[in-house]
């Protein structure tokens, strides 16, 4: 097992999901707008040592995907402080797995969670006792079988 990073020293994970590509062998160009918002953002509020996650072509209702898998690893070795995604659902379309992650995982990992789009910030607590309402309601369009 891996030593746990001084806190500067650790990893700014900006996470990347898309579940189909755009016919081409090279990352889709959704992944490429998700890659800049999220260089963008970190850089505009100071987070340092970026790495991205990405998985492009799969499924938001799946959580077995290389990059996600990857990610949980590092962060259960203590190498993340800070999860950034561009919104909860490129976390994950199934709202009571994605909530376990937000609230219990990422908490016990000491890992800060952020969703630009949707105003998700783990670091204030009263804000966050909205999002599983937010979570629930974006997430729940995508039931019936549509994989985004």
């Amino acid at each position: 097992m891996k030593r746990a990073k001084l806190n500067n020293d650790k990893i700014t994970a900006l996470y990347c999901r898309l579940s189909k590509d755009d016919g081409t062998n090279n990352e889709s160009m959704s992944i490429s707008t998700q890659k800049t918002m999220l260089k963008d953002y970190a850089k505009r509020n100071g987070f340092l040592n970026c790495q991205f996650y990405v998985d492009d072509g799969y499924s938001g209702t799946n959580y077995d995907r290389p990059a996600f898998r990857q990610l949980i690893e590092d962060i259960q070795d203590g190498e993340v402080s800070t999860l950034i995604t561009k919104d909860l659902s490129r976390l994950g379309r199934n709202y009571l797995e994605t909530g376990t992650y937000i609230e219990v995982f990422f908490p016990n990992h000491n890992v800060r969670y952020i969703a630009i789009n949707d105003g998700v910030d783990s670091i204030d607590n009263a804000q966050m006792d909205i999002t599983p309402f937010r979570n629930i309601i974006k997430n729940t369009r995508y039931l019936g079988g549509v994989n985004c």
